[in-house]
């Protein structure tokens, strides 16, 4: 007797997808060289093709978000310093305290409404000039914020504090891991609305849809700095442009079909705020992340998501009372619907 397919609705990251048809041909018929060397055609048209639609100088690409992140905190600072950051932001909370161990510079966390600062308070954590204080040396913004809910940044707003900091004499860094989905939600193309910072790390592998990888993208000079960072945390790939060629589909193919997965996110919050035991305003999903509390269950994120689990739908726990769902390509509105129920059962 055949093997029964079961229909696994996996939303615990837009990380899950799977490459296309056309993504693994444009994989295995990659023309590769050596990238190390500087010789990897692929790899130089997916980073050409990266600064062009940032509308910048140059990029570079690493083998993941975490690792684009470091290596532009290492470029901007030195031992000792600081980075001001959003306390609940990825480059603090999940990405192994790397600011810390390996780049030598302390985080200073400023707390936040729904992960978006303002200038007034990231002003109240930058450090006196005083030659024993520690000295601030970046600023980090995160968008779409994660752990937030997927939360964007204002562009007028991201403008401002870049604006603030630089006559400050402080560079900005963006963790746009998903800052395409800040884009479309914002219905602004992505040079718009980072155009001020003074560099911009984008995962490949998230919404977009590619197996592997991120993209650091700045000037020129600032690249070449981050090209040599790479190498030392060994990031220096050969024939990588196996790698590069979903990139590049993923690059001109994803963006333009994200809104469905803002709105198949905001199709499961309706859906579960109206789920005896959850609590949720669906009013505050902007793009394709959704986190809700089931404190009002009596229930654990553990107990529900086993739950939720043995009817083929899996979720990512925030901590022991809240739980996030990121819908992604390779989830169809009619398994959005079939989760919501699952969820409803569950709780019912």
């Amino acid at each position: 007797m055949a093997d029964t397919v079961i229909d696994v609705i996996d939303l615990r990251s837009d990380t899950v997808t799977k490459p296309s048809p056309d993504m693994l041909r444009a994989m295995a018929e990659a023309v590769v060289g050596d990238d190390v060397f500087l010789e990897d055609p692929t790899i130089n048209r997916l980073q050409e093709r990266a600064a062009q639609v940032f509308g910048r100088e140059a990029s570079l690409f690493v083998p993941s978000g975490t690792m684009g992140n470091l290596s532009c905190i290492i470029a901007h600072t030195r031992p000792g310093q600081e980075v001001i950051c959003e306390e609940t932001g990825h480059i603090y909370n999940y990405e192994m305290g790397s600011m810390s161990a390996v780049a030598g510079v302390l985080p200073r966390v400023v707390r936040s409404e729904d992960g978006i600062m303002n200038w007034e308070s990231i002003a109240a954590a930058i450090r006196p000039k005083i030659y024993y204080r520690p000295q601030t040396a970046l600023i980090s913004l995160e968008n779409t914020h994660n752990m937030a809910g997927g939360t964007v940044y204002p562009t007028r707003l991201a403008h401002e504090i870049c604006d603030k900091a630089h006559d400050a004499g402080i560079p900005v860094h963006l963790d746009g891991a998903r800052v395409f989905n800040a884009a479309a939600a914002l219905g602004a193309g992505v040079a718009e609305i980072s155009g001020k910072f003074d560099s911009i790390q984008f995962c490949l592998s998230k919404g977009l849809g590619a197996p592997v990888g991120s993209m650091i993208v700045g000037s020129r000079e600032f690249i070449e700095k981050c090209r040599s960072i790479r190498k030392m945390l060994g990031g220096g790939m050969r024939q990588a442009g196996v790698l590069a060629a979903a990139g590049l589909l993923a690059l001109e193919h994803g963006p333009g079909r994200l809104h469905v997965d803002h709105e198949n996110a905001k199709t499961l919050a309706a859906r579960l705020a109206q789920t005896p035991g959850i609590t949720l305003n669906p009013a505050r999903v902007q793009t394709n992340i959704v986190i809700f509390d089931i404190r009002k269950s009596g229930r654990t994120s553990g107990e529900f998501l086993k739950a939720l689990a043995a009817k083929h739908v899996l979720g990512l726990p925030v901590d022991n009372t809240r739980i996030r769902f990121v819908t992604h390509l390779d989830v169809s509105s009619r398994q959005i619907e079939a989760a919501a129920t699952a969820a409803y059962e569950v709780m019912k």
